[in-house]
């Protein structure tokens, strides 16, 4: 099992930064994990059903990192906007 590179974490998550990608290559995970992790933020419903134990380690990681992606991606407006005071 080979180590995330950065071409790897581009491929898989096209909406990363060069922070991000720094955080996910940082984790030592696989291209197996992050496919895993990417997989339990897509639909948590069927791994559970399959009787998956919930992500742990590496791949738990990953999914807190890629759901602050998703967090980032559904805040409305501008970077800032909601520490900006209106005056």
């Amino acid at each position: 099992m080979t180590r995330l590179s950065r071409d790897d974490v581009i491929k898989a998550v096209n909406r990363a930064d060069d922070v991000t990608i720094a955080q996910i290559i940082g984790t030592g995970a696989t291209v197996e994990e992050l496919t895993e992790a990417q997989a339990w933020l897509a639909n948590d419903e069927p791994m559970i059903n399959d009787l998956r134990p919930l992500a742990q380690g590496r791949v738990r990681e990953l999914v807190d990192i890629l759901s602050q992606l998703d967090e980032d991606d559904d805040e409305p407006g501008d970077p800032g906007s909601a520490s900006r005071s209106v005056s």
